[in-house]
């Protein structure tokens, strides 16, 4: 605690942006708490735990962290509806399968040896403003919240923030006794009857496969039936020995980010933020992005505390032309021209530029080679 008896900092939630938040705010000198509902920061996670690139170099900017914690994925393999499919691969890009609830648990230890104050198994339940800060039950008073607490943000409703009105709603299942083929691939998997709006997957993740899918959420009337999506990948891959060991599921948020997204001594960071792709639904590495650049700002600000309001905030992706493409998914979504187009050479370009982030969306490169198609 300060001399005035605060914390500099409360973080609320202990995934990837929070922890990154919390680590970053710590090593600049700022006095963090970093609170988390779980007993277990690796446990009941909903996530699929893949990263891109980019986000693994994220992750070692923390600490170096145990190969055995990751396995590369290498490329992906696309399916239609009738399960037909196409190989894609960026070379020199790769994937990461991480053992995720170990990587949270090692997180949590990158961010205890920055001198956090790491208190799970407490609930974030409320605050009050004071002058010069908030005091917030259970905890005491702080100078600076973030809300790292998912896409139902309790920080957001707390401070009137921005919230999370569009969601995917994802179901994952851990399965032993299963190798897939090419395993060093994603497998995604196109069909609007069992994932309107999204996909599904399987890919060979560290130590377990990875099966799961997720759909457009509205109103909670659409069902996301994992065993009926297993039971079709029953015809393509070896699954009579498999035993799921674990579930999960989450909702997503794929509206782009929430407004507003900060406000006197609050700010929102990761999933509670919005910061989540609209047509991928990835998310890790906005993430970690937004945890780091929170920490900069807030230890910025509070270095010119004069005990009044005090806001700040960070710069966040947009996502216009991927919120563009989800409506475009959302409205035209069909296993018909997909199946028919699977193994064209224009949507297998197409395709690169959602899934391979270097030449992403936004990369000349790989437009210059669908343009030319």
């Amino acid at each position: 605690m300060t001399a005035a008896g605060r914390a500099d900092l409360l973080v609320v939630g202990a995934s990837f942006a929070g922890v990154a938040c919390a680590t970053e705010a710590a090593r600049a000198g700022l006095r963090v708490i970093l609170i988390e509902r779980k007993t277990d920061a690796g446990d009941k996670l909903h996530t699929t735990g893949i990263v891109v690139k980019e986000a693994a170099d994220e992750i070692e900017r923390l600490g170096h962290f145990a190969p055995e914690l990751i396995r590369p994925i290498r490329g992906v393999r696309l399916y239609g509806s009738r399960l037909a499919s196409v190989a894609l691969d960026s070379p020199g890009y790769f994937f990461l399968a991480t053992d995720t609830p170990n990587l949270m648990r090692w997180l949590i230890e990158q961010a205890i040896n920055a001198g956090v104050d790491v208190r799970l198994g407490t609930l974030f339940t409320g605050a009050q403003r004071e002058t010069g800060g908030v005091v917030v039950d259970n905890i005491g008073p702080v100078r600076f919240i973030v809300g790292a607490d998912g896409p139902t943000s309790k920080v957001a409703r707390t401070f009137n923030l921005g919230l999370n009105r569009e969601f995917l709603f994802g179901v994952e299942a851990e399965l032993t006794g299963v190798s897939l083929p090419e395993p060093e691939r994603l497998h995604c998997f196109l069909d609007r009857r069992l994932a309107r709006g999204y996909i599904g997957w399987a890919f060979d993740g560290v130590g377990v496969t990875q099966i799961g899918l997720a759909a457009r959420q509205r109103h909670g009337r659409d069902k996301v039936d994992l065993d009926a999506f297993i039971a079709k990948l029953g015809q393509i891959f070896d699954l009579a020995s498999m035993k799921v060991v674990a579930r999960r599921a989450g909702l997503i948020p794929i509206g782009g980010p929430v407004d507003p997204i900060a406000g006197d001594r609050v700010l929102l960071v990761g999933d509670a933020a919005g910061l989540v792709s609209p047509l991928t639904a990835g998310g890790i590495h906005t993430a970690l992005e937004s945890g780091r650049a929170a920490a900069v700002a807030i230890a910025t600000a509070l270095a010119h505390d004069s005990g009044g309001a005090l806001s700040t905030t960070i710069d966040v992706p947009q996502f216009a032309a991927k919120r563009l493409l989800r409506k475009a998914f959302d409205l035209f979504q069909s296993d018909r021209l997909f199946d028919a187009l699977l193994n064209t050479g224009a949507l297998a370009i197409a395709a690169r530029l959602v899934y391979f982030h270097r030449r992403g969306l936004l990369s000349a490169g790989a437009w210059r080679d669908l343009l030319r198609r």
